[in-house]
């Protein structure tokens, strides 16, 4: 039985798009999903299948939550193995960056390359960024919240759904993924 981790975009940020984790928690199980958890208020949802594909897991997780919540978000999975390869290739951590400062942007797909040819890296400076595959890692000296690297612009930039995710979040959902039996 595989595991995964749903990560919803734009999911109680802000006071907007505000879902329970226990109501949600409830609806992914109603899909007939196994082990189903939640962690922290953004939209984290662990659990495991055993026959589903992963690109039908993400839109019946899409369609459930417009149903059920009447929210249009995008859903980004990640399986343990996707989520060690993304903490093991964060190019911030062999300059011994504080981790406080870096984020993760999940893609819904791996951008092309006139894509990223796209992207500004001096966008929002100090803030710095540096794409792998389906991951924008950034390092934001002044927080988040001041970045101008926000997902609408790497959607835009990038056309593919995007979520970001706090270093610490993204750990955490790792070691939870890698608990399951």
């Amino acid at each position: 039985m595989a595991t995964y981790v749903a990560l919803l975009r734009g999911v109680n940020v802000g006071g907007r798009a505000q879902v329970s984790m226990r109501d949600l928690r409830d609806a992914v199980g109603a899909l007939g999903y196994d082990d189903v958890s939640t962690y922290i208020q953004s939209g984290n949802v662990i659990f495991r299948n055993a026959s589903r594909s992963a690109a039908r897991i993400r839109a019946e997780l899409e369609r459930a939550i417009d149903e059920e919540f009447g929210l249009s978000v995008s859903v980004i999975l990640r399986t343990p193995t996707e989520l060690d390869r993304v903490v093991r290739r964060n190019p911030f951590l062999s300059r011994r960056a504080d981790v406080a400062q870096l984020h993760v942007a999940l893609l819904g797909k791996r951008p092309s390359r006139p894509a990223l040819a796209r992207l500004e890296p001096k966008r929002s400076p100090p803030d710095e960024f540096v794409a792998i595959d389906r991951e924008i890692y950034l390092r934001c000296p002044n927080g988040i919240g001041r970045s101008k690297l926000t997902n609408d612009y790497f959607e835009r930039q990038l056309d593919t759904p995007v979520t970001m995710r706090n270093w610490r979040t993204v750990t955490e959902l790792l070691r939870l993924a890698q608990a399951r039996p």
